[in-house]
C-alpha cells in the first residue's frame, strides 16, 4: 500500500490523500492563467478555475490551452491502437465512432481532444490530448465492436495506452 494514503497503525485511509505521489503533466501550468483567458488557437475561455467553451469576454487575456499546446508539439498524453485485421477492414467506422466519442467529450471538456488518427501496417493509431478520453474510446470500442482491452496508464507520468484488438 502507498504510504501516506493509509495509517500504518489502523490501517484506516487519512482522508485528503488520493494518492501519495503526485502525477505530473508537464502541460499543466505551474500558476493558473489569469481569468478570464482566451486560447488564441481553439477558443476555449479560463474562467472561475477551469478551461470551459464559452462567449470570449471583452477583458480576456490572450494564451494558449494545455491541449493545443500539446497539439502544437505533438505529445499525446494517450494512445489507443486498434490491431488486427478487423480494425483494418473497419477503419472508417472505427474513426468514426473515435469521432463521435471525442465530440461527446469534448463538449463538456475542451482539453480532451484527438490530436490525430493515423492508419499503421496493423491497425489504427490514435493519439489524444489527455489520459481519459482513451479509456472512453477503447471502452466504446469494445462494447459496439466487442474483442480484447488492454488499459495501462504510466506509473510515474502522465500518459496511458490502450489496446484492442479483435480477430476477424
Amino acid at each position: 500500500m502507498p504510504q501516506g494514503v493509509f495509517s500504518s497503525r489502523s490501517g484506516r485511509r487519512i482522508f485528503g490523500r488520493a494518492q501519495n505521489d503526485a502525477i505530473n503533466d508537464p502541460y499543466q501550468a505551474q500558476q493558473k492563467p489569469q481569468e478570464p483567458s482566451v486560447c488564441g488557437d481553439c477558443g476555449a475561455v479560463y474562467h472561475h478555475g477551469r478551461w470551459q467553451w464559452a462567449a470570449k469576454p471583452s477583458d480576456a487575456h490572450p494564451g494558449h490551452c494545455p491541449a493545443c499546446r500539446r497539439i502544437k508539439d505533438d505529445l499525446p498524453a494517450g494512445v489507443v491502437t486498434l490491431h488486427g485485421a478487423f480494425a483494418m477492414a473497419h477503419k472508417a467506422e472505427l474513426t468514426g465512432l473515435a469521432q463521435n466519442e471525442e465530440a461527446a467529450e469534448k463538449g463538456e471538456h475542451p482539453l480532451n481532444r484527438i490530436i490525430g488518427i493515423e492508419e499503421t501496417g496493423d491497425g489504427l493509431v490514435i493519439r489524444t490530448t489527455d489520459i481519459h478520453l482513451p479509456r472512453r474510446l477503447g471502452t466504446a470500442i469494445k462494447r459496439a465492436f466487442d474483442g480484447d482491452l488492454d488499459i495501462h496508464f504510466d506509473e510515474g507520468g502522465y500518459f496511458v495506452r490502450v489496446d484492442w484488438t479483435r480477430s476477424a
